[in-house]
């Protein structure tokens, strides 16, 4: 018989919770009133110790799952999902009447390691995994897990940074050449290994993958750290030592902050909200993480700005992306202040091909300076190729905004930390 923490409310009366407590098939340890006062007297008796907190009920009593029944008008579903959340980063299932949701299954490893996650996609994880690699590589043997819908079959090592004409050739053989793991080897120049991933739960649990095949591979490389890129939503399918979230502000608060992206936000040791543009939410969605985060949490807003890999002082340039409307003039003016660029075009398009083709059409442009996303190789290179134009890759710094906490050094603790678990690591 599984033992069990039942989630309550006072809009039923006490007899009928208690007889349900005594009907289910589980053994009810004690229970947690969620509110609701409708039905309430005073003194009930459910014939269960009342804990005061969800968190307090699993540390207590250390149940099999928490079964909820409680109802609207209580808890609204996006409530319910919140509490589910919290519910899942303790590990413990959580079920009702019509559902259950499973704590995704995270693998231990063995070696130190960093994950990089997001709470969508399109919120810059990628770009972040990218930045995190550049600067934890200065003092330390990095290698990049990353997973996408788009990798390899089997894991693959790129340990040689791809050129342009590696990625065409790529691309001409049907592969996707704009893998995350190809972007990270190029605008990190550390080590990466490519792996692929199908499916992605509610919480982020992947359908099935080869990132544990492909840990396997990046550990014959003897890194001191792995950094864990995730896929959209999806998490990494490995126990890592730290985990960094990154939110965008260009998300509705409610659904970057709530639903079971609380359980993303439980789980994580450092949030970076990105996209915090003027005008953009960014102060609401950070204050609302900070909120939904373990106590301490530091969660730093930030904006990320192209830094192309070659010179492009004094040329006229075309700028693909797939930044939104909103973030183009910042970009243009950053390539133009930081780099001496004459913007002659910013695109966001790279992520829809027949959009990006018609803007081609009109682009004339010296050079094309072009984010590792998407289209970007089979449609912008092979057109910059058809004329002839000269292509130059873009990184992404990720630069926090003024007053926000030490980055570099945020990221310094995550390192570290991870690498402290791993006993053989410090030895």
């Amino acid at each position: 018989m599984r033992r069990a923490i039942a989630i309550i409310d006072g809009e039923h009366y006490p007899p009928v919770v208690r007889q349900a407590l005594e009907a289910v098939d589980d053994l009810v340890v004690a229970a947690v009133l969620v509110g609701g006062g409708e039905k309430l007297r005073g003194g009930a008796d459910y014939g269960v110790p009342l804990e005061p907190t969800v968190e307090s009920a699993v540390l207590e009593h250390g149940p099999d799952l928490v079964l909820d029944l409680s109802d609207e008008p209580v808890l609204s579903p996006p409530e319910r999902l919140v509490l589910a959340s919290r519910v899942l980063a303790l590990g413990v299932p959580y079920e009702g009447p019509d559902f259950r949701f499973e704590p995704p299954s995270f693998e231990p490893v063995g070696v130190p390691s960093v994950a990089v996650a997001g709470t969508g996609k399109r919120v810059g994880k990628t770009a972040v995994t990218g930045h995190v690699a550049r600067r934890l590589a200065a003092h330390r043997r990095v290698v990049v897990v990353a997973m996408g819908r788009g990798g390899p079959p089997e894991p693959e090592i790129v340990s040689v940074r791809p050129t342009l004409e590696s990625l065409l050739a790529l691309s001409r053989a049907g592969r996707h050449a704009a893998s995350d793991h190809l972007e990270t080897a190029i605008v990190a120049a550390v080590p990466t290994v490519g792996c692929r991933r199908c499916g992605g739960g509610l919480s982020g649990a992947v359908g099935i993958s080869n990132v544990l095949e492909g840990v396997s591979l990046a550990a014959t490389l003897e890194p001191d750290l792995v950094l864990l890129d995730g896929s959209g939503a999806a998490l990494p399918p490995v126990e890592a030592g730290r985990r960094l979230l990154v939110a965008s502000a260009g998300q509705p608060v409610d659904v970057a902050a709530g639903y079971l992206n609380v359980y993303r936000a439980l789980i994580s040791d450092l949030v970076l909200v990105t996209m915090a543009e003027d005008g953009a939410p960014h102060a609401e969605l950070a204050a609302a993480l900070r909120e939904r985060a373990r106590p301490g949490t530091p969660v730093i807003r930030a904006v990320l700005r192209p830094r192309p890999l070659e010179p492009v002082a004094g040329e006229r340039v075309a700028f693909f992306s797939t930044a939104p409307a909103a973030g183009h003039a910042p970009l243009a003016t950053h390539l133009a202040e930081r780099h001496g660029a004459r913007v002659a075009h910013v695109s966001g398009a790279l992520a829809d091909r027949a959009r990006l083709r018609e803007e081609l059409h009109d682009v004339d442009a010296d050079v094309f300076l072009v984010e590792l996303k998407a289209a970007a190789v089979d449609v912008v290179v092979e057109e910059a190729d058809r004329r002839g134009v000269r292509v130059v890759i873009a990184a992404n710094d990720v630069v926090p905004l003024d007053g926000e906490p030490d980055l570099d050094a945020e990221l310094e603790r995550l390192a570290a930390e991870a690498v402290s678990l791993v006993p053989e690591a410090v030895s």
